[in-house]
């Protein structure tokens, strides 16, 4: 039988079992949900949607033009698929471009090494930066150096590859070295910075990513090595042989703007209460962009296409592609989750929950509901519906992701809907993020569980900010 065959198997069953109104969800709305994700198996936008983007527009950085393109491109897009309200908000930005780079070993025997510049680092000196190289077996180990160890000196920090996991967790550490590992090297009087990749690969590709502000800037250039050139310093460090480096860097930044753009499916009965579906449009600029982020804006705009197809949804679905997720700012004012909830003001209250894809496009695995949603009806039917998907009920979700965030801080509940990520950090970040790395099943079954369970929300009379748990009283 195949898969689905066994899925309209699994749907009959599923709609036997509540074949009258059961658990505060009537029948006619449970359906609705059971269609859509039927109809999304069988035809969607999705695989349309991240093709034309990343092959029209490539890698689309943080303010760049491509991404300003691309935003353009995108609202049409939204307009001629039935999205009302399309609009693109502006806000002001400090873009990066990378420029040429290089890394080398340098003595008797030079090798070349391939590495990339981390976001918003800073150039070297046109010659490039020679040094001595002084080895660090993890961040710890660098925190715990004392002020001026590092004069003059290159700071390399390895605490080793990043283990594969389905939920990425493995991911934390490592985006923490190279956060606040430059600046944390600069206090101790380093002149550049190097880090293994943070990535899952094998491949001699490098991981590029943001690093933090300080000040109003990144203190000093700062660079990723493949896994394989990581490990040639780090063998090299073992065999006791001195270490320098020859690194070059045109990376700068200017002043520019990002964009969210945002389009709407209107609720036809309580238009006035809004689900955010989010997702970010800029990528990095060594691939193309389509598992971080394009394939997020594929799933939740076919999703939400899909609900206004089957007729007006009660509540009022939001499309939000979101700009300038990527990069680290100088400021609070350019991330286009907090650029969003600036602009809606007190409109925040009208948000009663947000979802964002930003996980590649492998399938969903487990539904994480608000806090003290897990016990509900709604929660017992949105299992029955998304069950035959193989998406089971997960632990809560607290934070949403870096778009969704800033609504989740201002009271808005979020809820997740968790992706496979074991191969998401061979890819992240990297050359190799490019469309055919995307598996058109697992992306389809990721905007049949998206279609299904928004139109669950939309229909249903679910207030999930009322089921959060009540805040602990204050000892007396």
């Amino acid at each position: 039988m195949s898969f689905n065959a066994r899925l309209m198997a699994a749907s009959a069953l599923a709609l036997g079992l509540i074949a009258t109104p059961v658990l505060a969800q009537d029948a006619k709305t449970v359906r609705a949900a059971e269609q859509v994700r039927d109809q999304a198996l069988q035809s969607n936008i999705a695989l349309d949607y991240v093709t034309q983007i990343t092959t029209r527009f490539g890698p689309r950085p943080a303010g760049s033009h491509a991404e300003q393109a691309a935003a353009d491109w995108a609202a049409d897009y939204m307009r001629a698929h039935g999205f009302q309200n399309v609009r693109i908000e502006q806000f002001p930005l400090v873009g990066w471009e990378r420029g040429e780079e290089s890394a080398e070993l340098l003595g008797a025997r030079p090798q070349k090494l391939v590495a990339a510049a981390l976001g918003h680092s800073i150039a070297t000196p046109a010659g490039g930066i020679e040094a001595d190289v002084v080895f660090f077996d993890g961040l710890e180990a660098l925190l715990a150096a004392p002020a001026g160890s590092l004069t003059g000196k290159i700071a390399v920090v390895d605490g080793g590859q990043m283990v594969r996991m389905q939920d990425g967790s493995g991911y934390g550490s490592l985006s923490r070295v190279r956060g606040v590992g430059p600046t944390e090297a600069a206090k101790r009087g380093a002149v550049a910075f190097v880090m293994r990749s943070a990535g899952s690969d094998d491949h001699r590709m490098p991981h590029t990513g943001t690093t933090r502000y300080v000040e109003g800037k990144v203190p000093l250039p700062a660079f990723a090595l493949s896994a394989p050139d990581a490990d040639q310093v780090a063998r090299l460090v073992k065999m006791g042989e001195p270490v320098r480096l020859r690194l070059k860097s045109t990376a700068h930044t200017y002043e520019t703007h990002s964009q969210n753009v945002i389009g709407d499916i209107v609720g036809a009965t309580r238009p006035d209460e809004i689900i955010v579906l989010g997702s970010h449009m800029d990528s990095w600029d060594l691939g193309t962009g389509a598992i971080d982020d394009a394939a997020g804006g594929a799933i939740t705009l076919a999703a939400a296409k899909l609900v206004a197809e089957q007729g007006r949804p009660a509540r009022t679905v939001r499309v939000v592609l979101y700009g300038s997720e990527e990069v680290a700012q100088p400021t609070d004012t350019g991330n286009g989750g907090g650029a969003y909830v600036r602009n809606i003001g007190a409109g925040v209250e009208k948000h009663i929950v947000a979802g964002e894809s930003d996980f590649g496009a492998d399938r969903v695995y487990a539904l994480g509901l608000p806090p003290g949603a897990q016990t509900t009806d709604f929660a017992r039917v949105a299992e029955r519906v998304l069950r035959p998907l193989g998406v089971l009920p997960g632990e809560p979700e607290l934070f949403g992701g870096v778009d969704i965030g800033p609504l989740a801080r201002a009271g808005v509940p979020v809820f997740g809907l968790r992706q496979d990520g074991t191969r998401y950090f061979d890819l992240h970040h990297t050359a190799d993020d490019t469309l055919d790395k995307i598996d058109p099943a697992q992306m389809t079954q990721n905007v049949a569980a998206w279609a299904a369970l928004v139109r669950l929300i939309a229909d249903s009379d679910v207030d999930f900010r009322a089921t959060r748990p009540a805040a602990p009283q204050a000892a007396r």
